[in-house]
């Protein structure tokens, strides 16, 4: 095989070197983001020598040539165009830079929540173990020490990735925006301050309603625990702030004034505004995710599982992601049986959108038995 002249079909067939924006190959695929997708002759392209198949994907232009192939047409197809080599990471940037809004929206909430996930995932897996050993010890199936240390300890770590969860979202949120990622978890805390009532206790009233911007109306202080949209804005405002900061207050001065004026107006501004509002938001969300899971016969979950492969294809599948967070303190109530609540049921949705089983439903039952549901976190 020709390599060049593989590289040189490929370089043709794309509009040339000015219509690279950038270019990186992974172990089969040539992977370009092309300026204006317009001069590409696709069909001309999948007729290049070696050229297994031509698909776009996360805004990427992917050439097939198989493993020990891509390399090669890779090294010609950079010195012929006369330009530097990148990695796939660099491709995915460029890629997320030319994207629509909507999906550069949804990756930045994949970017704050995959690194979180493995916290998350400990968590709901100790807390799963712990909720069943629980469940077999108080109707008599196993006999074991709950008082020991080990069940003790174990019982305490289970909810503390969801009980401290906006800490942790807001210190990823501040690396994401681009700001300070520990004043970004000082704004996670001050939502989850010890002095605020806490929100699993809501149910029971409020205790204290406060005033705000000088009496103008009055807002509850309570704390957001469970909560995700309102940390995710007011991070963002937090970091919106201090860049502006950092470039107008002297050096002399940056270190005391930028942090003290950032983590003051944004916590004031979330206790006061951005926390209420959205969090009314958050809540209309995540009430109709739940009317669509909950309709007969499966019929919600059977949409979104369709839906599912359409996002995915647009690159806007990240958004479940969020779902899901937001449906950890809430799930679902399934209509039938009263002993089957609070679950989260998304996550057998991309499975179920990519494997075809036969089954009586049109995809899983939505809420396993009460015993293997979390716990709600008691206390901030």
């Amino acid at each position: 095989m020709d390599y060049k002249h593989a590289a040189q079909q490929v370089l043709d067939c794309i509009g040339g070197k000015d219509n690279i924006l950038s270019a990186a190959h992974c172990a089969t695929r040539l992977r370009l983001v092309i300026a204006d997708n317009a001069k590409v002759n696709k069909q001309e392209l999948e007729n290049a020598e070696g050229a297994k198949g031509v698909f776009e994907a996360q805004g990427q232009l992917q050439i097939i040539f198989g493993t020990g192939t891509v390399n090669k047409v890779y090294d010609e197809f950079i010195q012929l165009a006369g330009i530097e080599g990148g990695s796939k990471e660099d491709v995915k940037q460029a890629a997320a830079a030319k994207a629509p809004w909507y999906q550069r929206a949804i990756k930045t909430l994949g970017d704050i929540f995959v690194p979180i996930i493995p916290a998350i995932v400990a968590s709901g897996f100790l807390m799963g173990i712990m909720e069943a050993l629980n469940f077999m010890v108080n109707n008599g199936f196993l006999n074991i020490d709950t008082t020991g240390s080990v069940y003790v300890f174990a019982k305490l770590f289970s909810n503390t990735a969801y009980t401290f969860l906006p800490i942790l979202i807001a210190y990823s949120a501040a690396k994401v925006f681009g700001g300070n990622p520990y004043l970004g978890a000082v704004i996670g805390m001050i939502m989850i301050h010890p002095d605020l009532q806490n929100a699993w206790t809501v149910s029971n009233g409020i205790n204290v309603m406060q005033p705000v911007f000088g009496g103008l109306y009055s807002v509850p202080l309570v704390g957001y625990q469970g909560h995700v949209i309102p940390v995710i804005i007011a991070v963002w405002l937090m970091c919106q702030i201090e860049k502006r900061l950092h470039k107008v207050v002297p050096a002399m001065f940056d270190l005391f004034v930028t942090p003290l004026v950032s983590v003051f107006v944004t916590g004031y501004l979330t206790l006061a505004a951005i926390g209420p509002v959205f969090t009314k938001l958050e809540n209309g969300i995540i009430t109709g995710v739940q009317t669509l899971i909950t309709l007969p016969y499966g019929i919600g979950s059977f949409i979104m599982g369709g839906l599912y492969a359409v996002t995915g294809v647009a690159g806007i599948h990240q958004m479940y992601t969020l779902i899901a967070m937001l449906a950890i303190p809430t799930g679902c109530r399934w209509p039938a049986p009263p002993t089957w609540h609070r679950a989260v049921p998304l996550w057998p949705w991309p499975s179920r959108a990519r494997t075809p089983r036969s089954s009586p439903w049109p995809c899983p039952l939505p809420c396993p038995p009460a015993w293997a549901s979390p716990s709600l976190p008691s206390s901030a």
